[in-house]
């Protein structure tokens, strides 16, 4: 994923945190607010609880895929951070893609064929 669509600075993610709104389902916890760009970044953040660094790596190569495919059909102007919650331990791929989507769409970040749903 280019560079341009990471939230790359501790201080990015710590704005993001405390000034945004949040979903969240069984696997994962969505926090988004504007970000007065013309693109959406986006941050993963795995807790230790989650599991050894093999483990975390794994999910969040995961997740930056899922969302590598969906990029075209994210609003642009936002930051998002989605966070692992244990409840992701051992989903599969097609859980997780679902899960994330999910969630776009509840936060309405999410358009479908060209126009928003």
């Amino acid at each position: 994923m280019n560079k341009k669509y990471r939230l790359r600075k501790r201080r990015e993610f710590s704005y993001t945190y405390k000034r945004g709104k949040s979903l969240a389902n069984s696997c994962l916890i969505l926090i988004y607010r504007k970000n007065g760009l013309d693109v959406s970044r986006v941050g993963f953040s795995v807790s230790k609880k989650y599991g050894n660094a093999v483990e975390r790596n794994k999910i969040k190569r995961r997740l930056k895929e899922i969302y590598r495919h969906r990029i075209g059909q994210i609003k642009s102007g936002y930051d998002l951070i989605f966070v692992v919650r244990v409840g992701a331990k051992g989903a599969s791929f097609k859980r997780l893609e679902n899960q994330l989507v999910n969630l776009l769409k509840r936060a309405v970040l999410f358009i479908e064929n060209g126009r928003n749903k």
